[in-house]
């Protein structure tokens, strides 16, 4: 997984990141969600502030070859996946648990556990967590640079320069 490699160079690492995972695994428990045994990326999206802006990824499948792929992704209360948007890539987010403050395309609504929403490609959107909560991502093929993000700071992305 090359994508995911290039994933690493947005998470964070060492006590911080044990300690967020150590927390995500205890709010796994008192929900009573299995998760698959995988490499979790603790995200800062390069930003050095984890607990405000970043999320948990559980990539199950990046099956670039196939056409699919299929990601846990859990965020406290409060975090928020940066504003951001796919040239290529369609996506469909399903809320597993929790909820989810979500901007798409301009609106501002609030998602909850069983509700889905797909985002087409060159829609903006972003989520935050109102509590914790953990969605699943049913999309194409994850390939970093195909993510533009709003901030130009965050070092990673088609948009992103040097």
């Amino acid at each position: 997984m090359d994508e995911l490699n290039k994933a690493l160079k947005i998470s964070v690492t060492g006590d911080l990141k044990k300690r967020a995972l150590e927390k995500f695994e205890r709010q796994m428990k008192e929900w009573c969600v299995k998760m698959p045994s995988a490499d979790y990326l603790a995200l800062d999206f390069g930003l050095g502030d984890f607990y405000r802006t970043g999320l948990i990824e559980c990539w199950i499948a990046n099956e670039e070859k196939e056409g699919y792929c299929g990601k846990f992704l859990f965020v406290f209360d409060g975090q928020r996946c940066p504003m951001h948007r796919h040239k290529d890539k369609h996506e469909t987010f399903f809320i597993m648990r929790g909820s989810v403050s979500m901007d798409h395309d301009g609106k501002s609504f609030e998602m909850k556990p069983g509700e889905t929403l797909p985002v087409g490609k060159w829609k903006y959107h972003s989520f935050a967590g109102v509590g914790p909560a953990l969605l699943l991502e049913i999309s194409k093929p994850c390939i970093i640079e195909d993510n533009y993000f709003e901030n130009k700071s965050i070092p990673l992305g088609g948009n992103y320069t040097s």
